[in-house]
């Protein structure tokens, strides 16, 4: 039997698992923060061919991760956490700033421009089956509220 270098092996695993996702990530980023902010949110395009639900995120440059939404409540605008994000089939959910979005509390570090952030999302589709995907998403400008012209897949 031939040789085969780990890291071969993990490409492999890596394409595998790309393969069977249903759930398709789009145009992930991350907003750069200033000296001293713990929070900050990550924003993408989420789509699947058949229902299923963000039901959780993770990622190792927070201590905290959740989903959250803002809506304006008695003309005010609130953010408030929700326990899951629907994602009906053949729709594309745009978490995105003022909507629908990742919140990374308690940053471990100061994220700035050029960086990437990696997370980790966990969706559920209608039988329960669960699906990890995992995002490299580049941090952008305090001021970006769209994706880049050349949005990453």
């Amino acid at each position: 039997m031939p040789f085969i270098p780990r890291s071969a092996l993990i490409l492999a695993a890596f394409v595998v698992s790309t393969a069977q996702a249903q759930v398709r990530v789009s145009d992930p980023w991350v907003r750069a923060t200033v000296a001293q902010q713990k929070a900050t949110g990550a924003f993408m395009q989420l789509s699947s061919p058949g229902d299923t639900r963000l039901v959780s995120a993770a990622s190792p440059a927070a201590a905290i991760v959740e989903i959250h939404e803002m809506a304006i409540e008695n003309d005010v605008m609130r953010m408030r956490q929700v326990p899951a994000l629907p994602l009906p089939a053949g729709k594309t959910v745009a978490l995105q700033p003022g909507g629908f979005h990742i919140m990374l509390i308690d940053l471990k570090r100061q994220v700035k421009p050029g960086e990437t952030v990696p997370l980790t999302l966990v969706f559920e589709n209608a039988s329960g089956k669960r699906e990890r995907v995992d995002v490299t998403a580049p941090v952008r400008s305090l001021n970006a509220t769209a994706p880049a012209a050349h949005p990453q897949h």
